[in-house]
This record gives structure tokens, sequence and C-alpha cells, in this order.
């Protein structure tokens, strides 16, 4: 039997993220060994070097394709299916998104017979057809159609758009249902809160004080300008929820405990830029895991 599977695609950029995501799936889980934990990083598929410095079509225009940026690890969204052997279920998330509940219950319920499940963001960038794919739901038997490696290239080719692809805009009509909005939590941690997504790259909390390394999207001038899409000068800024700060480097301590990372492949993603620089200081002052995600849960009480 294919044992259902958490999939977290990621690159060197974030890799500090996904080990942490990984770490509260396991922790948060009524049953962890119903279901695997995989990392998926982009310096892993070969693929991606191939496209570097070439132009793809996204949003109706061109733009150039940029391994070392920070979202760099986005069509391995549509990796997991063929992963899996197109068998069993899996769930696809960012490496910015973290397990408050029980990632079991997602992965257990009743897609009522759609092959993908993610969130609406109904008026994002214009579209009033986005979905957010940074956590998808999958039904990997009824997802056939679905190879990474073709569909990428399809983009450099200008047969695939990105945003459409990148949306679910090209599914089969009828195939894409809604997932509620706390399995994918927009920097909001509240009681509800199932996936806690720090989706506002300006302000990852484990980034803070570190150099912009990602790319801003120039959707007017996007159509005539391969090079559009640019980085702004300025650093990551602090979480304006503190407590969301405090429940990743509490998760990050954890997982120096446990032997998932070291401290020295904190200072080395440190000097290399991926984690803010105070990082340790950050671990030995934070507060324990469930006395956070406690405080949170009396909001509710209080309220």
């Amino acid at each position: 039997m294919t044992l259902n599977a958490v999939f977290i695609h990621t690159n060197a950029q974030q890799m500090v993220g996904a080990i942490v995501a990984r770490h509260s799936l396991r922790r948060t889980a009524v049953d962890p060994a119903s279901f695997d934990v995989r990392i998926l990083s982009r310096e892993d598929f070969p693929v991606f070097e191939s496209f570097e410095g070439r132009k793809f079509l996204r949003a109706g225009g061109w733009r150039v394709w940029r391994n070392d940026d920070l979202q760099s690890f986005t069509p391995l969204r549509f990796a997991p299916p063929e992963t899996m052997g197109y068998q069993g279920r899996a769930v696809v998330i960012d490496p910015d998104i973290f397990a408050v509940g029980d990632i079991g219950a997602l992965l257990g319920r009743d897609m009522g017979g759609k092959a993908v499940l993610a969130r609406p963001r109904g008026g994002h960038n214009g579209r009033a057809d986005y979905m957010a794919t940074s956590v998808m739901l999958m039904d990997c038997a009824k997802l056939t159609h679905w190879n990474m490696a073709e569909q990428f290239e399809a983009m450099f080719g200008g047969e695939l758009d990105y945003e459409d692809w990148i949306i679910l805009a090209n599914q089969p009509a009828g195939t894409v249902g809604p997932l509620e909005e706390h399995w994918n939590h927009f920097d909001r941690l509240t009681p509800e809160t199932r996936l806690l997504h720090n989706t506002k790259r300006r302000t990852q909390p484990w980034k803070t004080g570190l150099p912009i390394d990602f790319t801003n999207r120039v959707p007017l001038i996007g159509k005539w300008l391969p090079n559009a899409g640019i980085r702004l000068p300025g650093r990551y800024k602090p979480h304006p929820d503190k407590r969301q700060e405090n429940l990743f480097f509490a998760w990050l301590a954890e997982c120096l405990d446990a032997g998932e990372i070291t401290e020295a492949d904190i200072r080395r993603e440190m000097k290399a830029n991926h984690v803010r620089h105070d990082a340790l200081e950050k671990v030995r002052a934070a507060p324990s895991v469930d006395s956070v995600l406690s405080a949170v849960s009396g909001t509710a009480a209080a309220a």
C-alpha cells in the first residue's frame, strides 16, 4: 500500500524553513507514522540548471528565470504525483508553512471527487480565478497529466504561462476544489489555524535584517520587458506578530535538541545569508512551543 506523503518543496535559501516545517508536521500529527514527510530541493533536480537565464512566459509577458531567486522551487509543486507513482494522496507545502494542527486530518478528508484542493484567493494579482497552490491536497491517481519537467519546459516555449500553471487555471473543469483558509493561513496565527504560512516574504521571521534576495513582480511593464522582475534594495523586516517569530525559533530549538539540525548547520546558513545572524541567540531566548500555542488557544477563550 502506498503511504500518503507531505512534500515540502524548497531550495538552499529556504532549507532551514523546510527542516522546521518537517519537524512541525510530525510534532503536531496525531499519527505521524501514517504518512511520509519528504523535502524536495531545487538543487536535487538537474532540469533547473538547463533553464537558468532563459526567458519564460509569465502573466502574458516574458521574464528571465533565475535559480538563485528565493522562490525558484515553485515548479516542484507539481512533482509529487509523479514522485508518488500516481498513487495515494499527497500534500505539498512551501518551506515557509508550519503545522499547528494535525496534517493527517487533511490527508484523510473527503475530496468530493476532486483531483486537487487549494485555497481560493480571488482578486489576487487581478485574477478572479486565483488559487493559492502553496498548499495543495492531491489525489495522485487523478493527476497523471502532471509532469513537472515537461510543463516547466513548456513555459520557455511560450506554450504554458507560469501564472496559469501556478494557479491551476489550466486544469480540466471541475477537477479543482476549495480548501478552507485555516489550511493555508497567511501570516495569521489563531485558534483555528492548522497550517501557518509566513507568506509575506519581507517579514519572514528567520530572515530579519538580511538583504532582500527575492524578485518583485512588475505587472504593467512585464509584457514587454523580460527583466521586469526586479530586486528592490533593502532588508527583511521583523514580523509584526511576535508570537509567530517566537514559534519559529521554538520549533528550531526543538530541531536542535532532536539532532535534526546542528549549530554548525545554522552558522553556515547565517554565513550564507539564508538565516538571520542572531538566529542562535533567538533560539536560546525562545519560549517553548507549547507555551506559544497555549497562549494562542487562550485567545479564543478570552474572546
